[in-house]
């Protein structure tokens, strides 16, 4: 059994106590300090989670980035009662997204004089120890959907733990795990595993680029939407695509419009300017029946 294959079921058997999103057990997302003020994130690292070129999946690291905002206005609340995002942006220090990743989510306040309770926060993201990411987020407060039922968030921790055995799998954790089988056959068995395993494979098109992926438990969040994070991601590897590759994501801001649902979820992004040094994307995630899911904006800076 190869080590990704072995982590896919480890995370499939961490995914058995409910209270984190499969991405998160997959990636071996920890927290080792959770206060209303501060909360602490890790994940592991690896070449499980590294792309093409050795760097850590941006859509991982995205993740990262959302769920340690999150979860420190998550701190603030009862497990019961869980966020959506509301808005957020992400800008890029230029630091190399190698090696260790680690999240810091800084709570501010509560928004005042309005009907919906909205949390604001912010977060720092480092590699290697260096802020890669600043970011601010607002997440609103909801009740869970009709027949769910929220609980506390828990460490996704790898080390010690066992992998289920595929003969104990039921037909949904079968089918993730085929999912992963045709990734790992895909990537080579290597770099490159997390993008074709949330199909984050955009292609170009006359005036931008366009990525569509299969929805399901690979990509969904603890209700069964995409998660926020990936599709931050995912927007901004569909705007990376738009452009040459001389051209590096500088920062993000996004607004979240309706739940990632549907069986399939696609982003078109559109290049807005493109001068000497910097350069505009606008994507647009969409879901079921076209539903726009997300709207994005992207600066890019032409690499020296």
């Amino acid at each position: 059994m190869t080590d990704i294959r072995r982590r896919v079921l480890v995370g499939l058997a961490l995914e058995r106590t409910p209270g984190f999103n499969y991405s998160g057990n997959l990636l071996g997302v920890r927290f080792p300090l959770t206060t209303p003020d501060e909360v602490q994130v890790a994940m592991d690292g690896g070449e499980y989670c590294e792309d093409e070129r050795g760097r850590v999946d941006i859509a991982a690291v995205c993740l990262m980035a959302d769920v340690s905002m999150g979860c420190v206005v998550r701190a603030n609340l009862t497990p019961s009662q869980r966020l959506a995002t509301v808005s957020l942006t992400l800008q890029f220090t230029g630091a190399e997204l190698t090696g260790a990743i680690t999240g810091r989510g800084e709570f501010e306040s509560f928004v005042d004089g309005v009907d919906s309770r909205q949390g604001l926060c912010r977060c720092t993201v480092y590699a290697h120890g260096r802020p890669a990411i600043y970011g601010q987020g607002a997440f609103m407060v909801m009740q869970p959907p009709p027949g769910r039922s929220m609980h506390p968030i828990v460490d996704a921790v790898h080390e010690g733990a066992l992998p289920l055995a595929e003969a104990e799998l039921d037909a949904q954790e079968r089918a993730l795990l085929a999912r992963a089988d045709e990734a790992l056959r895909a990537a080579g068995g290597g770099r490159g595993f997390l993008r074709h395993f949330w199909g984050m494979l955009p292609w170009t098109t006359a005036d931008g680029a366009r990525c569509r992926s299969a929805n399901g438990p690979h990509l969904g969040n603890r209700v069964g939407h995409m998660q926020g994070g990936l599709q931050i991601g995912m927007a901004i590897i569909t705007a990376e695509a738009a452009l040459p590759a001389q051209w590096a994501v500088s920062g993000i801001s996004a607004w979240f419009l309706s739940p990632g649902e549907g069986d399939a979820i696609e982003a078109s992004a559109h290049i807005e300017h493109r001068g000497r040094n910097t350069a505009v994307v606008r994507t647009v995630i969409t879901g079921k029946g076209g539903r726009r899911v997300l709207e994005a904006m992207t600066t890019h800076m032409r690499r020296g």
